[in-house]
């Protein structure tokens, strides 16, 4: 049985291949056509066609588009309702539902070969609540759903048994959590859609002060849905168009704690209904990872598994998912999220020489670059296959040391960021309930940790001003290399972890392909380039060494 997913009404299109119940590939577009969040600033240009993904996913696991049984589109036409019924102001809506409508004659067009009978539709969040509950580890479990809006709803309750889900409860649109941290984002004068986890940033600088008012705008209901009122963002902090203050700090910190509250609400509702001891998640809101710490601290659950690419690109592989069980069987739950391109140590070799740049390939990787990192080098770390989701975990990541807290400065102006921005650490699994409070083990960086207090001097780059830190851990049976990294530095630092933020540039998406790498290595100031065993570095270029023979 071989499934292909795609995602392409909403943001970050994407394709996910499931064949015989396994998750083969699975990538964003930008990766490949490397337009952040697949649209400039037009209004639809977010309904785009997937093709590069797709071509790629075919071709990774050797299927041609007509072997394919089915193409799972994760937006299903039929279940939207005019835009004045649904409560928004919305003129792009129809158009939206027209292109979701030519969705089979417009992937058989991109994809040559291709059956559009085979083409199916899947509702948004049921292919959400897939990406979670059926890749996870939790067949039997308790799913809860919550983004922007799918196609008149922006939320599901859910219970899964044995990979069968039950509704529990959908909230309609107009009333949208997601909508109401992007109304947020935009006012504080970031991009709707992709900035949220700035103002989650933000947050952390302020004082949740109008929390009674926000308790009575946004509030959830006995049936499991919730209510959002129109807020006037003006009567608590101007619009953001410069500089952002303490007011916009404040106005940051009431809507996480209240978007916290209700999150654990509903959660707690559905756990009250089945008695499930597992609650998996998806949707763009469950990249909160402040807020799935609290739901796994305070709410009723054992176990929270969060899909790693929770928002839309994530659908992908919920729909390919979604249709494979319902035909076929249950498959292997996901083990990684390094499901996207790799590359040969002979590409890798190719691509350098193609470049003329010098490089070197150390008998010991991981004590060659441990001497770089311990010498305070910032090192582009490209290794095996692209990480499926918004987060680097250590594929295509920036590594640094976090013994320096000027490094947070220093990684924030390479990559063009906000200062307020924190960045992440990188810790050996055995090593982080020595130094972390909180989940352990958190392989996909999507909870937050209190740092204990005896580290926090000594890792202050990767401390964030609240004293937490988005951990990631790294299991020496599956990155082997990373954790001789980390063991590698440890010997020569006494710390066991190492800053990790993803290897990209502002506006940009995160590296992909060795020639992305090798474009952002040649024009950002970071020191070092590690590219599967090869290892260049700047001063090397600059001097104007040859490349190896």
């Amino acid at each position: 049985m071989r499934v292909l997913g795609v995602n392409t009404v909403f943001h970050d299109p994407a394709s996910a291949l499931v064949v015989d119940g396994e998750i083969v590939a699975a990538a964003e577009e930008e990766r490949f056509n490397r337009r952040k969040h697949g649209k400039p600033n037009v209004p639809f240009s977010a309904w785009e066609m997937p093709t590069l993904s797709a071509a790629w996913c075919l071709e990774q696991a050797g299927v041609r588009a007509r072997d394919l049984d089915a193409v799972a589109v994760s937006f299903d036409p039929s279940l939207t309702r005019p835009p004045e019924e649904l409560g928004l102001d919305d003129p792009w809506d129809p158009l939206r539902v027209t292109f979701a409508t030519r969705t089979p004659s417009l992937l058989a067009d991109a994809l040559p070969g291709l059956d559009p009978d085979k083409v199916v539709f899947v509702p948004h969040h049921k292919a959400h609540a897939a990406s979670a509950a059926l890749a996870g580890p939790h067949r039997t479990c308790a799913s809860l759903v919550l983004d922007g809006r799918g196609e008149a709803a922006s939320h599901l309750a859910g219970s899964y048994r044995d990979g069968a889900l039950e509704v529990l409860a959908a909230q309609s649109l107009p009333h949208s959590l997601g909508f109401l941290y992007e109304d947020l984002t935009a006012h504080l004068g970031f991009h709707r859609s992709s900035d949220e986890y700035k103002v989650m940033a933000l947050a952390s600088y302020g004082k949740p002060r109008h929390l009674a008012d926000f308790s009575e705008l946004v509030r959830t209901t006995d049936d499991g849905g919730f209510v959002t009122e129109k807020i006037d963002w003006e009567a608590y902090a101007p619009r953001g168009t410069g500089e952002l203050t303490e007011a916009h700090a404040d106005l940051a910190a009431t809507v996480q704690k209240r978007l916290e509250q209700v999150l654990l609400e509903l959660a707690t509702w559905i756990h009250d209904r089945t008695g499930h001891r597992a609650l998996t998640m998806a949707g763009g809101t469950a990249l909160n990872c402040v807020a799935n710490a609290v739901i796994l601290r305070d709410g009723p659950y054992d176990e929270v598994w969060v899909q790693p690419a929770a928002g839309d690109a994530g659908t992908a592989l919920g729909a390919a998912l979604h249709v494979a069980q319902e035909r076929d069987r249950l498959g292997a739950p996901m083990t990684t999220a390094a499901l996207g391109r790799g590359f040969s140590d002979e590409q890798l070799e190719q691509a350098l020489k193609t470049a003329r740049v010098p490089y070197d390939r150390p008998a010991d990787l991981a004590a060659s670059v441990a001497d770089d990192l311990a010498a305070n080098r910032v090192v582009a770390w490209f290794q095996g296959r692209a990480e499926y989701g918004p987060r680097a975990l250590g594929h295509r990541s920036l590594l640094a040391n976090p013994g320096l807290a000027a490094n947070l400065e220093l990684l924030n102006d390479i990559k063009g960021r906000e200062q307020f921005r924190p960045v992440a650490p990188l810790c050996l699994l055995e090593r982080a309930s020595d130094i972390f409070e909180g989940r352990i083990p958190s392989e996909y960086m999507l909870f937050v940790h209190e740092v204990k207090p005896g580290w926090r001097d000594r890792i202050p780059a990767v401390v964030h001003v609240d004293g937490t830190a988005r951990v990631q851990t790294v299991d020496r049976a599956t990155e082997p290399l990373l954790a001789g990294l980390l063991d590698a530095f440890e010997a020569r630092t006494g710390v066991p972890v190492l800053v990790n933020t993803s290897l990209n540039t502002a506006g940009r998406p995160i590296v992909d392909s060795p020639s992305d790498v090798l474009e952002l290595f040649g024009s950002a100031p970071v020191d070092t380039l590690v590219m599967g065993p090869f290892v260049v570095r700047r001063a090397d270029v600059f001097a104007g060494g040859s490349p190896a023979a």
